[in-house]
């Protein structure tokens, strides 16, 4: 081989080898997961990655006629330029910073930044580099972790961390306010010192519990605190395990239930007494589970329908049977609205007695649905009135008999009196002067009179903290009005409050004027209790809910989407790094590695549909606002969403909106067959409106509110417990329009009477 020849082989060889670097480098820059971007000296775009495009939502040409600076959050552009300034002038090699980008979509984007110079071939600086990574997530996690240790030092439970040995490393103010050691006290020691003499094995039983994984939830005992006294505590306590899966200590939650304790000992008394005091007072209750069929009543109630104790047949049609039969059919259709409705209702019917008397029965009744809004259970209270019917057909009788002797009575408002003195309920007589003319015996007990002076007593005198809207009621009475209230609170001054149901009619004179009014009230206080306790329970329900939305999304953000991750990049990396696989496995590493992505990204979506972090630490419109753009490009539809003047909502109001606004629009894309959905999120005169709306098929509103879905009780449930309502605006292929109102602050309706 001549000289000649062996220096062009080497010149060939160097090309190709050049060749080969340069592609493998263009390899690296084009799909690295970092951004890189460089521009001139002027600070022109020049080149950019598909990462650092996909970064800011521009394409490469769009970025071209961009001025970088105009990227930068406008608070932290001039420190960029500070330092650019002082890398151009040769003061510096290098700088790196964490700033915010901004998004084509306006999304703040936070960056870690490693800007530097290229030069040319002289060594003259030529151009700028940057290479940016995304670290959103990791800012989003810290303002986390930040809160989370203010919530830790702030919560009223006592937190605590051993190590394995039993060793406290962490102690919290709620864990100094509730044992009395201070944190400086108490780190270091053995958690031994909280033993009680009574059972000093306590805590290093339930400590090798969890050491070996167990995890205790609402562990209810006793520990001593530093003045020598006990505490009765709930505890929760979870294993702590390493990135290595190695349990390495024991991290505890602690709450004082002494007040609980002592309330459910009240509450066990309290149910004794209302226990007793059904029995003299002759209420029975019952239990209907509509899944199983089973009814169980309670020992009076089965008195009261003549029956022994424990005779009964604990299903319904046994109930029904006792009924009357002219009384049967009006008993079922009330039964059946009540299932259909789930709204609660009354009625009175009578019931045959094995001796075959007859009794009057008045009952109350209230449908609990389950999760899919199908009735669950009935629950009921009834009480023999027949005294009460009797009283009133003997009273017909006597008005009656009246009626025949009226010439034996001075006038009408006699017989009135009569009526109101005799009538079992809660009835008053009043003249135009709001003087007491007469007051039934329940009336008075009722309001604490005393029943032999209220003749001609003054009803204000005797109730100083009448509200003033009743005085007003009295006043259109007396004009000749009817007005009623199904339920009307009173807080009274004296405290305490009571609910009634109320009428108030005028009674005519001779003469045919008003010659006063007639009251009839009904204490519904009891009910009114076991409705709010019904709503305080949904409310906890919801808020449930949303905790474990919560847990579900962090697990499947924060260890399964990564960890597919990590399988993606591995795939990646054996593909790339191993030139000597076959062509056919090669493609298959390629293939699963883009089917890695796709879970990720699927994860990655999945996670945000549970629980938005942007709702947490962005507010609501941001969240809405990312949420309808994310799903709409999943869906192929175009999702409009504007807001105006809103302000900031607290979390109750703000997860309630995001939930309908998500229910609202994946039944929209799923049932209207329209391909544009409007939203809008706006603040008018003190509410919250969101409006949802779409030009699709439509829908039977009335229908599918008798069917009460699953979706629409949601809906309408979350909004309740908000203060809000909701309305549904929809004809078949006419579209669909959602109205929710919710006032920015609560509102003490409770006092609004169905006048």
């Amino acid at each position: 081989m001549s000289l000649s020849t062996s220096r062009n082989t080497t010149a060939r060889a160097e090309a190709v080898h050049i060749l080969r670097t340069e592609e493998f480098f263009h390899k690296i820059y084009q799909q690295a997961a970092t951004g890189i971007a460089i521009t001139d000296w002027q600070g022109v775009f020049q080149e950019c990655n598909p990462a650092y495009c996909a970064l800011l939502g521009y394409t490469e040409k769009e970025l071209r006629t961009i001025d970088f600076a105009s990227l930068i959050h406008p608070e932290e552009r001039e420190a960029n330029l500070v330092q650019v300034r002082r890398l151009k002038a040769g003061e510096i090699p290098s700088f790196d910073i964490e700033n915010r980008y901004i998004h084509k979509n306006g999304e703040l984007v936070w960056v870690h930044k490693f800007v530097s110079v290229l030069h040319g071939e002289e060594g003259e600086p030529t151009h700028l580099i940057a290479l940016v990574t995304n670290i959103t997530e990791r800012k989003l996690a810290e303002d986390v972790r930040l809160r989370h240790i203010a919530i830790v030092e702030s919560s009223d439970d006592a937190i605590m961390g051993l190590d394995a040995n039993g060793t406290v490393v962490n102690w919290n103010k709620g864990a100094e306010r509730l044992y009395g050691y201070s944190a400086k006290e108490a780190i270091g020691r053995k958690i031994f010192f909280l033993s009680t003499a009574n059972d000093p094995d306590d805590i290093p039983k339930i400590l090798k519990k969890v050491l070996k994984g167990e995890v205790l939830r609402n562990y209810e005992t006793v520990r001593l605190r530093k003045n020598g006294t006990h505490v009765e505590v709930s505890l929760t306590l979870s294993p702590i395990v390493d990135a290595e899966g190695r349990i390495v200590g024991v991290s505890g939650i602690a709450r004082d239930i002494t007040e609980r304790k002592r309330t459910q000992e009240r509450l066990r008394a309290s149910e004794e007494r209302l226990r007793l005091a059904q029995k003299v007072a002759r209420i029975g209750t019952f239990e209907w589970n509509i899944e199983t069929g089973v009814n169980i009543w309670t020992p009076e109630l089965e008195t009261m329908y003549g029956l022994a104790p424990g005779s009964f047949g604990k299903t319904e049609a046994a109930f029904e049977n006792l009924v009357h039969p002219n009384d049967r059919g009006q008993v079922l259709e009330w039964v059946n609205e009540a299932l259909k409705t789930g709204r609660p209702n009354r009625g009175e019917w009578r019931v045959i007695w094995p001796d075959r008397s007859v009794h009057w029965i008045a009952g109350r009744w209230q449908v609990l649905m389950d999760e899919s809004g199908e009735p669950s259970r009935m629950l009921g209270v009834n009480i023999d009135i027949t005294e009460r019917k009797n009283a009133e057909l003997a009273l017909s009788e006597t008005n009656l008999a009246l009626e025949k002797q009226t010439a034996v009575l001075q006038s009408r408002e006699e017989l009135l009196k009569i009526f109101v003195k005799n009538v079992p309920a809660g009835v008053a007589m009043f003249d135009r002067e709001m003087r007491y003319l007469q007051a039934s015996d329940r009336w008075c007990a009722d309001y604490g009179i005393d029943s032999s002076q209220v003749a001609g007593s003054s009803h204000y005198e005797l109730f100083p903290d009448l509200p003033a809207r009743w005085k007003e009621i009295h006043r259109r009475a007396l004009q000749g009005e009817t007005l009623r209230a199904e339920e009307d609170r009173w807080d009274r001054a004296g405290g305490g409050t009571m609910w009634i149901y109320w009428v108030a009619r005028p009674w005519m004179a001779l003469d045919g004027t008003p010659g006063g009014i007639l009251i009839l009230a009904e204490d519904i206080t009891h009910r009114k209790q076991m409705e709010e306790e019904l709503s305080g329970m949904t409310r906890k329900l919801v808020e449930a809910q949303e905790q474990e939305r919560a847990r579900i999304a962090r697990e499947l953000h924060d260890d399964v989407n990564q960890r597919v991750a990590l399988l993606s990049i591995g795939l990646d990396e054996l593909r790339l790094k191993h030139d000597d696989l076959p062509p056919e496995v090669r493609a298959r590493a390629h293939e699963l590695q883009r089917l890695a992505s796709e879970i990720s990204t699927d994860l990655h979506a999945l996670s945000h549909e549970l629980h938005s972090s942007k709702l947490d630490c962005l507010g609501v419109v941001r969240a809405m606002t990312s949420w309808c753009k994310e799903f709409g490009d999943g869906q192929k539809l175009k999702i409009d969403f504007t807001s105006q003047h809103v302000p900031k909502l607290s979390q109750e109001i703000s997860i309630c909106l995001f939930r309908v606004l998500q229910e609202a629009v994946h039944n929209a894309a799923k049932h209207s067959g329209a391909k544009r959905i409007e939203v809008q999120l706006v603040e008018n005169s003190g509410d919250i409106l969101l409006i949802v709306s779409d030009s699709g098929k439509g829908f039977d509103v009335k229908a599918a509110k008798r069917r009460q879905g699953l979706g629409l009780t949601s809906m309408q449930e979350r909004v309740r417990l908000a203060g809000g309502t909701i309305a549904i605006e929809s004809t078949p292929r006419g579209g669909t329009t959602i109205h929710v109102r919710v006032p920015l602050e609560s509102e003490d309706r409770s006092q609004r009477a169905a006048v």
